[in-house]
């Protein structure tokens, strides 16, 4: 699918670098992208070197495609969020493209190209989970049930959701009634930083439930230590 639109992000590797241009060639298709000066990076750059080398690879921000065809790319205007997606994108293509091949051999690529046309192989594959028609179509019944298996039995990516907590006492019995604050954490590890700063963490596959159950028992550790005169502090 060689289609660009403008706001397109696209992973680019760096080709060569003239005057004051960055000349990137774009992967996944056999076309070329320019970036001047000022969208390499913000404020004033005195060596563009620093920012981009040939071989590096990088995510740009389509900006203008002309009539003629030459694409303007800016790399100051992509997000580190923005940046992070590209490149799971592409690490995930990467894992599909091999599980394509172990399954299917020779008649991968012809496969890959075939998705290509129409979209990209990560969006085609998570939509193959729920409608595995179109998979079926391009491999074959059984190869497709092979690929989902595959995809279905791999290990969602797990992340850890951090938050910072500080408890002070003066009460002489103070360690214990912390111990007690600290035991409404269930299922979260808490480690000691310093100084009555405490660091919790929280691995999950879902980051916006663990974020909200990690809330909840923020909450919960705040009325507790109100009951038990526990100065709490929550660093958002």
């Amino acid at each position: 699918m060689n289609n660009l639109e403008t706001g397109d992000l696209v992973l680019c590797t760096v080709d060569r670098i003239v005057g004051t241009a960055v000349f990137v060639k774009i992967e996944g298709r056999n076309i070329e992208g320019e970036i001047v000066m000022s969208e390499v990076a913000p404020g004033r750059i005195r060596n563009i070197r620093d920012y981009v080398v040939p071989k590096k690879k990088i995510v740009c921000k389509v900006l203008r495609i002309s009539h003629s065809g030459n694409i303007e790319l800016s790399l100051r205007r992509v997000s580190q969020k923005e940046r992070k997606e590209v490149l799971e994108r592409e690490q995930n293509e990467k894992s599909y493209t091999s599980i394509l091949k172990s399954i299917l051999g020779p008649n991968a690529e012809k496969v890959i190209e075939e998705i290509q046309k129409e979209d990209n192989l990560v969006s085609f594959l998570l939509d193959a989970k729920e409608n595995s028609s179109a998979l079926e179509k391009l491999a074959g019944k059984e190869n497709a049930g092979k690929i989902l298996e595959i995809l279905n039995t791999e290990k969602k990516k797990k992340l850890i959701v951090k938050k910072e907590i500080h408890l002070t006492t003066i009460k002489p019995e103070g360690i214990t009634l912390i111990k007690k604050v600290l035991g409404v954490f269930k299922g979260i590890t808490v480690k000691y930083i310093s100084a009555g700063r405490y660091n919790l963490e929280l691995e999950s596959e879902d980051v916006k439930t663990a974020d909200k159950k990690m809330r909840e028992m923020i909450v919960s550790a705040e009325k507790e230590s109100k009951k038990s005169g526990i100065e709490f502090f929550f660093k958002q």
